[in-house]
């Protein structure tokens, strides 16, 4: 029983991780209706300059996480102001095809300033901080990304629910064009909306680099584990990012503890699948995920 609470409690961890990787993608997708496929790329570059600022410029913990959250904040805003604001209108194809060479310029980017070679994660903890209970270990690291998580939910949900900035950011989801109609400023909606999946990208980058220990220019390829479980939730929903990221957390590494004790029924690597059979196996049900919004169309 212990062995299974321990699973339960990394799980949650890992889901968290997830769950700050899919609200970026959910957060844009709600602004503007776009994919961003490179957002597994702002968590590479944030996790790299927090390694760099600790390592290389010995800049304090929480000096080099600023940092990390100043360059890829202002990478995606600028990023959405000098060339998605030119693509308004164009096919959501080419969009998505623009998103995709971001994610490779970034990916070259890092590799270029910081090379190839692994990355200590930059972090405040040791690996052997947390707390011991009924024989279970609560690591610092796997608290902090519950907590933050948690945090970073309710002060998503204060800000879509009671200041202007979100509201106009619910009305754009809704309804582009009566958006317009009521004065909402488009442009500035989806360069907000890029700015805080930008600041997210790089909680979670910090997070995962954390649970790693070290990484490589390999790390951003974790967002493609996010997709089922923005998927799982629904692609337009914020809540439904964070219980499909915990899902899936907690399905990987469930699964993951136990494939090893029946090899000849699952074999020993289908943890690595489960996300994807469980989401394919929800599709099934529901098309629109747990918590999607249902597109009724009439002809």
């Amino acid at each position: 029983m212990t062995f299974f609470l321990q699973l339960l409690f990394a799980g949650v961890a890992l889901g968290c991780i997830y769950a700050l990787i899919g609200l970026g993608f959910s957060i844009i997708f709600k602004a503007s209706g776009v994919i961003n496929f490179a957002q597994g790329e702002l968590l590479l570059v944030g996790a790299y300059l927090i390694s760099a600022g600790m390592f290389e410029w010995h800049l304090p913990f929480f000096a080099a996480l600023l940092l990390a959250i100043v360059v890829t904040v202002a990478i995606g805003v600028i990023f959405e102001r000098l060339v998605l604001q030119r693509m308004i209108g164009k096919p959501v194809f080419s969009i998505l095809m623009i998103t995709i060479g971001l994610d490779v310029l970034l990916r070259t980017g890092v590799q270029l300033g910081f090379g190839a070679d692994i990355q200590p994660a930059g972090s405040p903890f040791s690996l052997t901080q947390g707390i011991d209970a009924g024989g279970i270990h609560f690591g610092a690291a796997d608290l902090w990304t519950i907590i933050i998580t948690a945090a970073l939910c309710a002060a998503l949900y204060g800000f879509f629910r009671y200041t202007k900035y979100g509201l106009a950011m619910r009305a754009t989801a809704l309804d582009q064009e009566a958006a317009l109609a009521l004065g909402i400023d488009i442009r500035t909606v989806n360069a907000l909306a890029w700015g805080i999946a930008a600041l997210v990208a790089t909680l979670g980058g910090f997070f995962l680099a954390i649970k790693k220990i070290e990484f490589d220019i390999t790390l951003g390829n974790t967002a493609l584990l996010a997709f089922p479980a923005i998927i799982l939730g629904g692609l337009d929903s914020i809540p439904g990012a964070v219980i499909g990221g915990i899902l899936i957390g907690l399905a990987e590494v469930v699964i993951g503890g136990y494939d090893s004790h029946f090899p000849l029924i699952f074999g020993s690597g289908i943890h690595e699948i489960a996300p994807y059979l469980i989401m394919i196996a929800v599709l099934l049900v529901r098309p629109y995920g747990l918590f999607g919004t249902r597109k009724v169309e009439r002809l």
